[in-house]
């Protein structure tokens, strides 16, 4: 029997309310990078009763389920754990319950899914052949947990995989999938800046440099790197997303904060970008007279995401199979970033795809006059009204089992 009939036959009879539930109190808990050790334990408990070897605590809050059955090919499948520092304005029965921080990303989804397939898989173990290594994943928010699990050894305390795939939640219609061989996400790098002015009263601005007005240049010329430096055909995001200075209305501060992110799909684009904001930074500053140079970190950095065209091609067309023809889309490169890839040993295949979840009715209020209209009318990824529709666990669920099943079946 092939991977998708299969898929079908050992997910007949899931539990579709009880991993609702556990989803709903995923939502419910949150837990931020790096902090997962409520939603880790769930995550372990149910893969310790479905029969896996369970280790906690890798790389942090990572866990690790280990399913052996017979010879063959090793298996991994992945999924990340943290939520994020978002107020959540959904107003769902199931909101969290943490004030400030939200599962705005999906990763409650995603753990989810990740519980299903390994308790569809184990149950149905007598069907297939090969080694299953299940990992929940802490600190992807932050492009902290793949590598901490990596340098806990991932790879040596645990059976090194042949292949490694992970899905990820994402705002689109209802039983689509995509696809794409090849570059897939974007590499992101993230930069704090610090500009050193001179503070004092707001009364007497000429006793002091302000930081603040720096700042604004800084943030505005910036704009200009990507829209004059790199050439149109070079995809290129510098964002803004942080700026903090000042205590109060009349005090000049002695210092403002920046914290950028950059996505880029190739090296030499990511130096630009790099070059560009030193010298547009240190040029602001020394123009502004600023009591000393200013401070620029590059910081967390995520890898491209390159899936192995052959498997995703493989697994595409399994699901293809699986959901019904024109179920799987091929969107392109995202400029979206992650860290799954450093989960794959060297020389590993991946594959990564997105399940689109915007529910029905949101879809369909949606302007626009085609997909790619609305899909930007709807609530994304870090929104504070990110909700996805609980309807897909079960195919998320049979979209991983699917995945599995191509190396797995005898």
């Amino acid at each position: 029997m092939t991977a998708a009939p299969l898929t079908r036959d050992l997910t007949a009879g899931l539990e579709a309310a009880g991993l609702e539930e556990f989803y709903r109190d995923l939502h419910r808990h949150p837990e931020l990078s790096m902090r997962e050790h409520r939603t880790a334990g769930s995550l372990a408990a149910r893969l310790r009763a479905s029969g896996f070897e369970t280790a906690e605590g890798i790389g942090g809050t990572g866990v690790v389920g280990v399913l052996r059955h017979g010879d063959g090919p090793t298996v991994m499948l992945r999924g990340d754990m943290d939520a994020l520092p978002v107020r959540e304005a959904t107003g769902l029965a199931y909101a969290s319950e943490h004030d400030g921080v939200m599962h705005a990303c999906g990763h409650d989804l995603h753990v989810t899914w990740l519980a299903g397939a390994a308790e569809s898989l184990a149950a149905g173990r007598d069907t297939w052949s090969g080694t299953l290594v299940i990992v929940g994943q802490p600190g992807e928010e932050t492009g902290e947990g793949a590598r901490a699990m990596v340098a806990d050894g991932l790879h040596t305390r645990f059976p090194r995989p042949d292949a490694v795939f992970g899905q990820h939640v994402a705002p689109g219609p209802a039983g689509l999938y995509a696809h794409t061989p090849g570059l897939t996400m974007s590499a992101a790098v993230e930069v704090d800046i610090v500009i050193h002015g001179t503070g004092g009263h707001g009364s007497r601005p000429e006793a002091t440099v302000d930081p603040i007005v720096t700042a604004a240049y800084v943030v505005a010329r910036l704009q200009t790197v990507v829209a004059r430096e790199i050439p149109a055909k070079e995809p290129a995001v510098l964002t803004v997303g942080r700026i903090h200075a000042g205590s109060k209305n009349n005090i000049i501060p002695a210092e403002a904060r920046l914290g950028l992110t950059l996505r880029s799909q190739s090296p030499r684009v990511q130096e630009k970008l790099i070059a560009g904001i030193r010298r547009i930074v240190a040029g602001e500053c020394s123009a502004a007279g600023c009591a000393r140079p200013p401070e620029i970190t590059v910081g967390n950095a995520f890898p491209a995401t390159v899936n192995d065209a052959a498997l995703d091609r493989e697994v595409a067309a399994v699901h293809t199979e699986l959901f019904g023809a024109g179920s799987v889309l091929d969107f392109g490169p995202a400029m979206g970033s992650e860290d799954f890839s450093l989960l794959a040993p060297d020389g590993v295949p991946y594959d990564f795809w997105h399940v689109p979840a915007t529910p029905g009715g949101l879809w369909a209020d949606a302007a626009g006059a085609d997909l790619t209209e609305k899909f930007g009318n709807v609530p994304g990824n870090h929104s504070p009204l990110f909700a996805p529709d609980p309807a897909v666990i079960v195919p998320g669920v049979q979209a991983m089992v699917a995945a599995a099943l191509t190396r797995l079946t005898h």
